[in-house]
């Protein structure tokens, strides 16, 4: 890794890896905006760099490239788990509320109902489903990562799941029927899900 000059009380590996982004995290971050939403630039540079800071002595004289590399290889990262968030994440709240295994339209279709009801729970609610749902932990264990009682957590999981179920069942409930003679609207613009990145 190229030297630069320390700042006053500054370790050389701090300022190494200082100079390494003043140098090249507007070229990384560029790199990045090409491939994921501007959203999540900001991680892929941190992460980007925080490989960097862990692996001084693999970073070349000419850091450009292998930065880039290194930030293909997180973005690739990110959307593994988000694939896999994706799936987990829908299998687990999604079991036992329909009794048959469904097309791959009917899932796509469900999924996007699955965000627009997640959408209709608050932040810690929606903390309360994924820490039990994707995480994977009992309750007491996702109440001390939360940081309340169990029995505050328990009773912020039930409010979730039921506000999930509702907005769920009210988003997939089937149309009303128009009176005759009239006819439906010419066009339809689909609700964006918002809550994509945040599930991953």
């Amino acid at each position: 890794m190229t030297r630069h000059h320390a700042p006053e009380g500054a370790t050389d590996r701090e300022a190494e890896l200082s100079g390494l982004f003043r140098q090249h995290a507007a070229r990384v971050h560029a790199y990045a905006r090409r491939h994921v939403e501007q959203s999540q630039c900001d991680d892929v540079v941190s992460e980007t760099f925080l490989v960097a800071w862990r692996r001084p002595d693999q970073v070349p004289q000419e850091p450009l490239p292998w930065l880039l590399v290194v930030a293909r290889n997180v973005i690739a990262n990110q959307r593994r788990t988000a694939r896999r968030a994706d799936q987990v994440w829908f299998a687990a709240v999604r079991d036992g509320w329909t009794s048959a295994a469904p097309s791959a339209d009917e899932a796509v279709h469900e999924r996007d109902s699955m965000v627009r009801a997640l959408e209709q729970c608050t932040r810690a609610e929606r903390e309360a489903l994924l820490l039990t749902a994707w995480d994977g932990l009992s309750p007491a264990q996702a109440a001390e990562v939360a940081d309340c009682s169990v029995r505050a957590f328990t009773v912020r999981l039930h409010r979730a799941r039921s506000r999930l179920r509702a907005a769920y069942a009210a988003d997939t409930a089937p149309a009303p029927a128009r009176p005759a003679g009239e006819h439906a609207p010419s066009s339809h613009r689909p609700r964006t899900a918002t809550l994509a990145q945040e599930l991953s």
